[in-house]
């Protein structure tokens, strides 16, 4: 494990892997470093890039500072960057590649941009929709310290899992690290700020983009995909056959690799 600390103090660690360009990958809602997805895929793409593989802040190794701001994530990444080199690629995953596009908006010195699946389900109001006050009872939720039913909303609610997905997966290893880092969900609700497509800050981003999703993803997924792609400069666009939201990344991993190798 290795550390940076970022402007305003807090300290974010990170996993670092492989040699060449560096690649730093960020996590969605409630991932952290060490969930299995991460660290397999930090291993399918280590013979071709230097992998940064990080804790976004409040998760993990990862220190945290109040009060929130998406700026601060920024700067967690721009320390990371800086660690790397001072130029890195850059792969997020649903909320994560929502906060990766904010952050190649912002002018950060980003090689390559890739997206899977940022959920702007707004695109489509006809669509699943969270609820109204989504925001509000989630804090609630994890005011009263009750993380698995802040985890489970989120899932069932907020995302749109079925109800009996969701509570299969309370009896799964991965539950007790859901609700490890189900504090930080505020924080991916902020990011989303609504589930819309922020199409002034995506079209200020110039960095070469592909914006990748599961042909077996829900429409609003899908078409979220497309939307991105359409307001990103010349980005490229990639559906991924018999994928879905949890992509396999035995799948998703040639795929990345061949978008950051070509120059």
């Amino acid at each position: 494990m290795k550390t940076v600390i970022s402007k305003d103090g807090t300290t974010i660690a990170y996993d670092q892997t492989g040699q060449g360009t560096p690649l730093v990958t960020v996590g969605g809602a409630m991932g952290w470093r060490k969930f299995s997805g991460a660290v397999e895929l930090a291993e399918l793409l280590a013979p071709h890039f230097t992998v940064i593989n990080y804790d976004r802040r409040g998760r993990g190794d990862s220190t945290d500072t109040k009060p929130y701001a998406m700026q601060r994530e920024i700067e967690d990444i721009e320390a990371l960057i800086a660690a790397a080199g001072g130029q890195a690629s850059l792969y997020g995953m649903s909320s994560g590649a929502a906060l990766a596009l904010h952050a190649a908006a912002s002018g950060l010195n980003i090689k390559k941009l890739a997206l899977y699946e940022p959920p702007f389900v707004g695109v489509d109001k006809s669509e699943y929709q969270p609820p109204q006050d989504y925001r509000e009872h989630t804090q609630a939720l994890i005011d009263a310290d009750q993380r698995s039913a802040a985890v489970h909303y989120f899932m069932c609610k907020v995302i749109g899992m079925p109800s009996v997905m969701g509570w299969v997966m309370r009896f799964m290893p991965m539950w007790k690290d859901l609700k490890s880092t189900a504090h930080t969900l505020p924080y991916d609700m902020a990011i989303m700020n609504g589930f819309d497509l922020p199409t002034a800050a995506a079209a200020k981003i110039n960095t070469p983009t592909i914006v990748i999703g599961g042909e077996k993803s829900p429409a609003s997924l899908r078409k979220a995909v497309s939307a991105t792609a359409d307001v990103i400069p010349n980005a490229q666009r990639k559906f991924l056959a018999k994928q879905s939201h949890n992509v396999s990344m035995k799948v998703l991993a040639p795929a990345l690799i061949e978008f950051f190798q070509v120059s």
